[in-house]
C-alpha cells in the first residue's frame, strides 16, 4: 500500500500514484482560481478519484503519451467543504477580483444560476476529473480556445467559434475520455464523469491532504 493512501478512503486512489509523471496544478489548492484564494478542503496538490474513474484516466494518459502528448490535472475530487466555501463567496458583497478573467459579464451570485457552480458537485462523489492535454516535451497545455474555469458559451464543448486547431484539440479529449467511458459535462470542455461511478449518490467531505 501506498504510504499516501493512509490519508485516504478505501477505494479511492492518488493518481500519481498510478501515474507518478501525472501533470498535477489543483486551481483550488492555489489562489489562482475564480475565487482568488486556497479552497477549504484543499489542502494539498493532489489528485483523487475513485479507482475506476483512476484506472480510466490512466489508459487516456497511456493513448496520449504515444503521440509524446499527456494530462494535467486541474481538479479531481473535490470535498463538500469546497463546495460550501463556493457557496459563501457567491453570498459576500465584492470579492470579484477574478471577474474579469473568469466570468465577464456574470455577475457572480447567477453563476449558480447559469449551471457553472453547484451546490452540490459530481466533483464530490469522487469520479469526476478537469483535465486538458498537455505537450510532453514542453510542458505547454494545448490551446483549447478558453482557460479552465472560463465561465462562458466559449468554454461549452459544442461552441463553435474556435480555429481548426482548438477544435480539433477539444475533440482529441473529448473523444478519448468517451472511449474511456467518461461522460462530458455541456458548460465545460475540461469537465468529465465516469458514467458508471461508483458512487453516484454519496457526497464525500474528507480533505485532501
Amino acid at each position: 500500500m501506498s504510504l499516501s493512501a493512509v490519508n485516504i478512503p478505501e477505494g479511492f486512489v492518488d493518481l500519481q500514484d498510478l501515474m507518478p509523471d501525472l501533470v498535477v496544478a489543483l486551481a483550488y489548492y492555489s489562489d489562482d482560481n475564480f475565487v482568488g484564494e486556497r479552497i477549504d478542503g484543499y489542502e494539498a496538490n493532489r489528485a483523487l478519484l475513485s479507482r475506476p474513474a483512476a484506472e480510466a484516466v490512466q489508459k487516456v494518459q497511456a493513448a496520449l503519451a504515444a503521440f509524446g502528448l499527456g494530462l494535467k490535472i486541474l481538479d479531481a475530487y473535490r470535498p463538500q467543504q469546497a463546495v460550501d466555501h463556493f457557496l459563501r463567496w457567491a453570498r459576500q458583497d465584492g470579492h470579484e477580483q477574478g471577474r474579469e478573467r473568469f466570468y465577464p459579464g456574470l455577475d457572480k451570485a447567477t453563476l449558480f444560476r447559469e449551471g457553472y457552480v453547484a451546490t452540490h458537485s459530481s466533483h464530490t462523489r469522487g469520479s469526476t476529473v478537469d483535465l486538458t492535454i498537455i505537450d510532453l516535451a514542453t510542458g505547454q497545455e494545448l490551446d483549447m480556445g478558453s482557460e479552465f474555469d472560463f465561465f462562458s458559451t466559449v468554454s461549452w464543448p459544442e461552441y463553435l467559434d474556435l480555429t481548426p486547431n482548438q477544435r480539433a484539440n477539444r475533440l482529441l479529449l473529448q473523444n478519448l475520455m468517451l472511449e474511456q467511458g467518461f461522460l462530458p459535462f455541456a458548460q465545460e470542455w475540461w469537465h468529465f464523469t465516469l458514467a458508471n461511478e461508483p458512487w453516484p449518490d454519496t457526497w464525500f467531505d474528507f480533505p485532501i491532504r
